[in-house]
């Protein structure tokens, strides 16, 4: 019997997890990935296309290139050239015959406009930087610590149950107080269900987060309408006619009242705003996703940590409208999986319950623990029941099993040598 005791020691010390508290701190993500494409998308395209219109600007030299007489000099030319740039005005006459002008500082604005496009995307991730991460990132760490301490702990539970079972003379009197530890909740370790629970009262990230979407959504909606608007009044006049009769020219009669010019910059401009407008409708749902992701509950992630003692939230129906604080941390918990490094063990765990022959058998990791130790093998097969597990189901070697009972359970001040490990 020593080997099997010392081979059930070496498994269960085998299952304890690690302690990564130290490095855990640095490797949280506070953004999700949806919502890092997002911002790496839409801050760093407009600034890509910004950056290589005024390359094409610094190598090309002049914008604009007008025709002026052919009496004009080179530096009457070049005069031309700059003084219809600095006006980017059009003259023109409507049908009637008056004279109309119609700017055009809008192109010359248009590099200048997408860098603050690019920081107004750039808002939303500072407000969710500075409003909220702070606070879910101390969530996450306390969360993903309880969940992996909680898995320690029902690991040195059944290291203990293991030698409390080895040094009992009766193996009746264990078993009946393995029973009512069960029954009496000994087991369950409810501060971390408890400050879930809470977190389905708060409601400040969810609207930080949602606000975020929101921002983030109106200002591609501006854009995508600041980009139309452009098309169809500015982005389909590359040729204009420039004026250069004003102050000392006014009155020189062999000046040309209108000189024909046109935008050598005007395709870049277009081919950069119908890239920019583009992918920012593509993005817009991606946006409404993000947002309508908080709709629901992630129920798997829930399933698997039900082998926990004490976190029962989807056993007694405890979720209420997904729209709170506590939704918000589960997406993250989600994106942070590899820092649960309890997750993997857990999801074994319940992947091997689904494959046992009596799977309602097992309600936690501490029943699944207590078959591989060994501990089932012990249990007298007809155990008589006592008066307090009626109700309860009875399993096939006659100990009885409950489910997991109410938090109005939890208040019990006496622990035996058992339900003090």
């Amino acid at each position: 019997m020593s080997l099997s005791h010392t081979a059930a020691e070496y498994m269960l010390s085998d299952a304890l997890l690690p302690d990564a508290s130290s490095s855990r701190a640095k490797g949280l993500r506070l953004e999700l990935p949806s919502d890092r494409l997002l911002k790496f998308v839409t801050v760093g395209l407009p600034l890509f296309l910004v950056s290589l219109a005024f390359a094409r600007e610094f190598s090309a030299g002049s914008q604009i290139s007008c025709f002026s007489p052919t009496n004009f000099t080179g530096k009457q030319s070049a005069y031309t050239d700059t003084a219809c740039w600095d006006s980017l005005v059009h003259h023109g006459f409507d049908a009637e015959g008056r004279a109309i002008t119609k700017s055009l500082w809008a192109l010359k604005a248009f590099p200048y406009s997408l860098l603050v496009v690019a920081v107004l995307m750039y808002l939303p991730y500072l407000l969710w930087r500075y409003a909220a991460a702070p606070a879910l990132h101390c969530d996450l760490l306390f969360i993903i610590d309880e969940l992996d301490k909680s898995y320690n702990r029902s690991v040195r539970l059944v290291q203990h149950m293991k030698k409390v079972q080895q040094a009992s003379a009766e193996p009746e009197q264990f078993w009946e107080e393995y029973e009512r530890a069960r029954r009496e909740r000994y087991f369950e370790f409810p501060l971390l269900e408890r400050y879930l629970t809470c977190k389905q009262h708060a409601h400040g990230l969810v609207f930080i987060y949602i606000l975020r979407n929101l921002l983030l959504l109106l200002f591609l909606a501006a854009t995508c309408l600041y980009l139309v608007f452009l098309h169809l009044n500015i982005f389909f006049q590359d040729e204009f006619s420039c004026s250069i009769k004003t102050g000392l020219l006014e009155a020189e009669p062999h000046i040309p009242s209108l000189i024909p010019c046109k935008l050598v910059f005007f395709s870049v401009f277009q081919l950069i705003s119908l890239s920019v407008g583009s992918v920012y409708v593509l993005l817009i749902p991606v946006v409404i996703y993000n947002a309508l992701q908080l709709c629901q509950w992630d129920k798997g992630l829930l399933s698997v940590y039900e082998m926990l003692p004490a976190f029962d939230l989807l056993s007694r129906r405890m979720l209420t409208c997904p729209l709170n604080d506590l939704n918000v941390i589960l997406l993250f918990l989600r994106a942070n999986i590899s820092e649960l490094t309890s997750f993997s063990r857990l999801n074994a765990v319940s992947a091997l319950r689904e494959a046992t022959a009596n799977k309602e058998d097992i309600d936690t990791v501490i029943d699944f623990m207590t078959l591989l130790a060994g501990l089932e093998t012990t249990k007298p097969k007809h155990q008589s029941c006592s008066p307090e597990a009626e109700g309860s189901t009875a399993l096939s070697n006659g100990a009885a099993l409950e489910p997991k009972p109410g938090v109005e359970r939890m208040g019990k001040a006496s622990r035996d040598s058992l339900g003090s490990a």
